[in-house]
């Protein structure tokens, strides 16, 4: 009998421990029903684990970058840490011990319909796992904090779970550049937070409906769960299976349709309705857009699909589906190209495809439309080509093939980066009417000089002259000519800005250029996308073009703040306090110290029945453990 006693004790006391550190159940059985967005990270550890593998972030923290990386971390610590103690009643960091398990951001629709009686609510879960005592412990003294600072701190119970509720300044809202988002009500209650714990899970939330839908889920309520989501479910299935370390779930259909209502309330003075322009568009037809983010021994991976049924793609996803049709580096693509994309689209179907739309939305600016065709065609009629006919010569020339690549600039300044050598083709079924077509074209905005002709190995190269422009970022610079130079060779037209640049391309013929296909590891990591054959493929030489900007960036490390000007605005600025005050690249080693570190990344598209599927990888680089 002690013996039978014991034993039921043992088991009463596993049971109770088992209880307090049960599995909080995945993000998708505790959000409700009505998610609109979710991103969740289901396992933090792994994540982390997973990162500190991650090259950027063995760069980050490479001995090489000390100086830079110091520099940084004391700045942003001077000037964050305050304010967030100010903002939160505590430092941030001091939750990052926490992060164990789960860690999922959701907004919900809220009753959200698009009128201004309601508004999407946020929703924060992070499962602290065997740190449930040290939350508790900084959940108690984030109040503390509260109270100490004046704030109003109140209780309230949903479901059995107690929620610290406190109310935040109506003034938050005017750290966005332009106030609010139009049509998205600004809610009082938006700017209260539900602060709650259940077991090792935190539950924050700006409504009172979106956390009181977690906690039943978690007492085991019968109530409709994100999982219950048919689409959701299906996206689920297809695109996050085993285990990603990061994955999102955007409801689109939900949402476009609240919001199509919300701008059609307030078209107002608007020539057409934006619930118009979404339709014709495509975007009420899609059903959702997905993403997931995996990372193993041969690279990182991520992918995001759209769920557009071909049934009813229409628009914008028919205009830019991929056709499952060669997408491989043509032989004169040269291997020192920095950037490469083609991309198999029936230029044809696609224009009838952009005015059926633009017909859609309102039928007056297809109009509008077909009258600057028919001035381009008076125009050139009378310059010396009375048969001239915009849409017969350049829109029913086009083919099905669009290829670019850009190779790498000749100095070392952020100015030449942005103006690096590029060659742009469109596949024609007839190239050299295409090509004067565009000729043409360009005559009526060029500087006013009639474009210019010459001969190349056989060839014609069209020069169309602008105006003169001053150079980006060179205060004071004088106006400086530039000019679309224009071919047609091997069923292409082709146009850059280099006159160097298309004139390799019409002489790429020699065999003398190696093609970009012979990259080594260039058909192993385009398999981790797809392959070649879906109609989109790309490339891109992370290596070379980092190796670019830093070189740039430490030449003129004052020009460098120019790339993070939109973080100098709210809200990221106040009072003086913006992201690039606190980036000084002149600290930045020299690049041979941390090049081992890049590769490249490739990206490949497909269209299927269901959807529209894009996929990025970039394979590990050599000798990075």
């Amino acid at each position: 009998m002690k013996l039978k006693n014991f034993l039921t004790g043992i088991v009463l006391f596993l049971t109770v421990k088992l209880s307090v550190f049960a599995a909080i159940p995945p993000a998708e059985e505790l959000l409700p029903a009505d998610t609109l967005l979710v991103i969740t990270v289901p396992d933090y550890q792994a994540m982390h684990t997973a990162l500190q593998q991650f090259p950027l972030w063995l760069l980050w923290n490479d001995a090489a970058m000390k100086p830079f990386h110091d520099d940084f971390m004391t700045k942003w610590n001077a000037k964050f840490s305050a304010s967030q103690q100010q903002n939160f009643g505590m430092k941030l960091d001091q939750f990052l011990p926490m992060l164990q398990g789960q860690l999922t951001f959701a907004v919900t629709q809220n009753d959200w319909q698009g009128s201004d009686s309601g508004s999407p609510a946020i929703l924060f879960l992070m499962d602290a796992k065997d740190k449930s005592n040290l939350l508790a412990t900084n959940l108690a003294a984030l109040k503390q904090a509260w109270r100490d600072s004046g704030k109003t701190v109140r209780t309230e119970t949903f479901q059995d779970i107690k929620f610290s509720v406190v109310t935040f300044s109506t003034n938050t809202t005017a750290t966005f550049p332009a106030g609010p988002p139009q049509n998205v009500p600004t809610d009082p209650s938006q700017n209260t937070l539900y602060i709650g714990q259940y077991k090792s899970l935190l539950i924050v939330g700006t409504s009172v409906k979106a956390v009181e839908s977690v906690a039943a889920h978690l007492n085991g309520g019968a109530n409709p769960a994100l999982k219950d989501n048919a689409q959701f479910h299906a996206d689920q299935l297809a695109h996050f299976y085993n285990s990603p370390l990061c994955y999102g779930w955007f409801n689109s259909k939900t949402f476009f349709a609240a919001f199509s209502q919300a701008q059609s309330a307030s078209s107002g003075a608007m020539p057409f309705a934006w619930s118009s322009v979404m339709e014709a568009a495509g975007l009420d037809d899609m059903n959702s857009l997905s993403f997931n983010y995996r990372q193993g021994r041969d690279g990182t991976q991520m992918e995001f699909f759209a769920n557009v049924p071909a049934s009813s793609r229409k628009g914008i996803f028919k205009m830019l589906a991929p056709e499952p049709k060669d997408a491989n580096p043509p032989p004169f693509v040269p291997a020192d190209a920095v950037k490469f994309s083609r991309w198999r689209v029936d230029g044809q179907q696609s224009w009838a495809e952009f005015e059926k739309t633009l017909t859609a939305i309102s039928p007056a600016a297809l109009t509008y439309l077909n009258s600057l065709i028919g001035m381009a065609n008076a125009n050139a009629q009378t310059q010396g080509d009375p048969n001239f006919d915009l849409k017969k010569d350049l829109i029913g020339n086009l083919g099905d093939d669009w290829i670019s690549y850009d190779k790498a600039p000749a100095g070392n300044t952020l100015q030449d980066i942005n103006n690096a050598p590029w060659l742009f083709l469109i596949g024609a079924n007839n190239a050299d009417k295409a090509a004067l077509a565009i000729k043409a074209l360009g005559g009526m905005m060029s500087s006013g000089t009639p474009p210019q002709t010459r001969d190349f190995l056989g060839r014609k190269i069209y020069t169309i002259s602008f105006p003169s422009r001053a150079p980006a970022g060179a205060k004071g610079a004088a106006p400086a000519a530039h000019s679309l130079y224009c071919s047609s060779s091997g069923g292409y037209v082709a146009l850059s800005m280099d006159a160097s640049t298309i004139e390799n391309y019409l002489r790429s013929d020699d065999g003398k250029t190696k093609p970009l296909s012979q990259v080594p590891g260039l058909m192993d990591a385009a398999q981790h996308v797809g392959g070649m054959g879906n109609g989109l493929f790309g490339y891109q030489n992370q290596r070379e073009l980092m190796r670019m900007l830093f070189t740039a960036l430490k030449n003129d490390p004052s020009a460098g703040s120019a790339l993070f000007s939109p973080l100098g605005a709210a809200p990221f600025a106040t009072a003086g306090n913006n992201f690039q005050s606190m980036v000084n690249f002149a600290l930045l080693p020299d690049y041979d110290r941390v090049s081992k570190y890049f590769t490249f990344t490739v990206y490949g598209g497909d269209t299927t029945s269901e959807g529209i599927d894009l996929k990025f990888f970039d394979p590990r680089a050599p000798g990075v453990n």
